[in-house]
């Protein structure tokens, strides 16, 4: 069993910057400088990658052993279909909500500590780097999403503001 508060917590705080880009965005999305993803492609690549983490999560609990791979979540097709299928933000926002529930429920107090101990072979990639490419515990899978994946794209969608600064100093 393990502590499910972190991983709460950074899906709230996901979700709050996610609501506070599309309140700034006016249902019109956002527009990234050259090279990033809009607040949609960001959202739509989160629920993507929560949706894998849920599926490792569900397999491990089956007896199944599965692999972690993160590659399709950076898809552009893959990306646009989710964006599309989930009607914009609001209803990214809301599947991922409901994705972070179900992985909390089944992260949590559903799994005994040898099944999160279980070594799911992991190939994670970012911005065509390559950043692991071995076998990892489920806790640590469970973990790092908590501490880093989700941490990190609510920085990115917090980027896509304005500079309150640059808006001050306009004439």
């Amino acid at each position: 069993m393990t502590d499910t508060t972190p991983l709460r917590d950074a899906y709230g705080a996901f979700l709050d910057a996610a609501a506070t880009v599309a309140a700034h965005a006016g249902g019109h999305g956002t527009v990234p400088p050259p090279g990033e993803w809009n607040d949609r492609q960001i959202l739509a690549h989160v629920s993507l990658i929560s949706a894998s983490t849920v599926a490792v999560v569900a397999s491990v609990a089956s007896g199944a052993l599965p692999t972690y791979d993160n590659r399709m979540s950076q898809d552009p097709w893959t990306i646009e279909r989710v964006i599309r299928q989930a009607a914009g933000s609001a209803g990214l926002a809301e599947r991922i909500r409901r994705q972070g529930e179900a992985l909390c429920a089944l992260g949590g107090s559903a799994l005994t500590d040898e099944e999160l101990g279980t070594l799911v072979p992991a190939l994670l990639v970012s911005n065509g780097e390559l950043l692991v490419n071995q076998p990892m515990p489920l806790r640590d899978i469970i973990g790092g999403f908590a501490a880093a994946e989700l941490p990190g794209h609510s920085r990115q969608l917090l980027a896509l503001l304005p500079d309150p600064a640059l808006d001050a100093s306009a004439p």
